[in-house]
């Protein structure tokens, strides 16, 4: 008693299929709502938020090398 399945069957069987639709669909949607705002943000964030992140590590720097020469830093 074994069933023969044959690869047309196979395929019959996945395109009837409808479990997880749903979920494949939110991820369409999320991802068409979510590549158009990476792109604007890699456009024309970037730019201020690597200047601001350079800032940091500049203010950062000055107060390392302030508390290494012992010099009276803010506190």
């Amino acid at each position: 008693m074994t069933s023969k399945v044959t690869f047309r069957d196979l395929l019959r069987k996945v395109h009837r299929d409808e479990r997880g639709a749903v979920s494949l669909e939110t991820i369409l949607i999320i991802g068409a709502i979510a590549i158009p705002i990476l792109i604007f943000l890699i456009k024309f964030g970037w730019p201020r938020i690597r200047d601001y992140f350079n800032q940091g590590l500049d203010e950062l720097e000055e107060g390392s090398n302030d508390a290494a020469s012992g010099g009276g830093g803010r506190i």
